[in-house]
């Protein structure tokens, strides 16, 4: 067999340009964590809220699979409340079939979070457990955590953020998160097994059986800006939720990051993992989507990605999306994380592996050599720390004279050559 090295000197010649780096312009408004208790404890006290939460009752508050901002303290202050009000609150991780598709894990992602039982001040009762609830439209059963099933009230914490597979009136959210969330492993795999195609349809579906069927009180959503900052925070009654909740969406699809720059040749991508997008890079940002049935982001004939968040844990999910990737990423893969949430959403292409290379910089430059119909001398690069954090990004040479004139974007330095180590991997 014919070693590495082989591989290597077929791109080694492949030049790569200067970049430079720029500044993306967004809006920015934001609800610090000093003042979200405070409009935690107003927004529940309005009557409709705080009349439901009675003295000796159990109370399920959800915490999702997503690195949401402030969710330990967002939370908290949920918990708080409850416990202001005589009765007895616990967390219900709804994540569907996250965290292994088991108990043990999905607790060690909320307490990732640091919505630790110590921090909250109630326990977490994490189990994949699931109870029959009700039956849809359709004649489809379904299912919820069985612990949340049985408890006297569930509070719905999450976020409303535009999905990364499919387009509807109901997105990443209330529904979403009562109908994978909280359906654990089964419901999560019931819904998934029609495909995206179906999703826009079966989340409000068996959403709406939840409401009906299930203890749900209100919800406690946030949005967030571009810079992965809480900047909205509603509470949403059970019978508010259907009406409410596309407005909500519609909202949170104006706060969006994006990459100020429509098309490339090749997107670096420094990181991908769960904490940055349940996909691991947000195709709302990087264009690499899932499915059929969801467009935007931009447009990029390659796509490199050289490395997972620690935060991931070896869960690479997204890495298939890409054209390339390095060895590091290889060998931190953790295919036991990875599969259980490719399988129950019956899309497998996030778990394929690209092509592997030895450095960031071979990485690049196969990228580059395999691009058709482009000039190879004047490559158009985008490279991005991850998908979620995209204030300051880089921009090859080529994209120097439009910048000046786009009004999205300041030039934050000169065109330099990227510095590779004598490994060939970024410093």
């Amino acid at each position: 067999m014919r070693d590495r090295q082989f591989v290597a000197d077929l791109v080694s010649e492949t030049k790569l340009p200067k970049m430079f780096k720029v500044k993306q312009i967004f809006p920015r408004p934001v609800i610090t964590p000093e003042e979200i208790p405070g409009i935690i404890q107003n927004l529940l006290a309005e009557e409709k809220f705080s009349s439901q939460v009675k003295p000796g009752m159990r109370i399920a508050i959800t915490v999702g699979s997503r690195g949401i901002a402030n969710v330990a303290l967002t939370t908290k202050c949920i918990v708080d409340f409850v416990k202001s009000k005589g009765a007895f609150p616990f967390i219900v991780p709804a994540m569907g079939s996250h965290g292994g598709a088991t108990a043990e894990g999905q607790r060690a992602i909320v307490e990732g979070y640091g919505a630790t039982e110590e921090y909250l001040g109630c326990p977490i009762i994490s189990s994949m457990e699931v109870k029959k609830i009700g039956v849809n439209e359709e004649g489809t059963d379904v299912y919820i955590d069985k612990n949340a099933a049985e408890a006297d009230g569930i509070i719905i914490g999450c976020r409303i953020k535009p999905h990364t597979a499919f387009r509807g009136p109901y997105e990443s959210g209330i529904m979403k998160m009562m109908t994978i969330g909280l359906g654990k492993q089964h419901g999560a795999q019931v819904c998934h097994e029609a495909g995206f195609k179906n999703m826009a349809k079966y989340v409000p579906m068996f959403g709406k059986v939840i409401i009906e069927k299930a203890p749900i009180l209100f919800a406690v959503p946030t949005i967030e800006n571009a810079f992965d900052e809480t900047c909205k925070i509603v509470a949403v009654n059970a019978d508010e939720i259907v009406d409410k909740e596309p407005g909500l969406l519609k909202e949170a699809f104006t706060y969006m990051p994006r990459i100020w720059v429509d098309e490339c040749d090749v997107l670096v991508v420094d990181q991908i993992g769960k904490n940055f997008s349940g996909d691991g890079m947000d195709p709302n940002i990087t264009g690499t989507f899932c499915s059929d049935y969801a467009t935007g982001g931009i447009k990029a004939q390659r796509v490199a990605v050289l490395d997972l968040s620690p935060e991931t844990h070896g869960n690479g999910i997204g890495l298939g999306y890409s054209s390339a990737t390095t060895k590091r990423v290889f060998d931190q893969l953790d295919l036991a994380s990875m599969y259980p949430n490719a399988i129950t959403c019956t899309v497998l292409g996030g778990v394929r592996i690209p092509i592997v290379m030895e450095s960031d910089k071979e990485c690049l430059q196969v990228c580059v050599q395999t691009c058709n119909e482009i000039d190879k001398s004047k490559p158009r690069i985008v490279r991005i720390p991850n998908s979620l954090h995209l204030e300051h990004i880089m921009l090859s040479e080529a994209y120097y004279e439009e910048v000046k004139n786009n009004s999205h974007l300041e030039i934050e330095s000169e065109p330099e050559y990227l510095p590779f180590d004598e490994n060939g991997d970024l410093w």
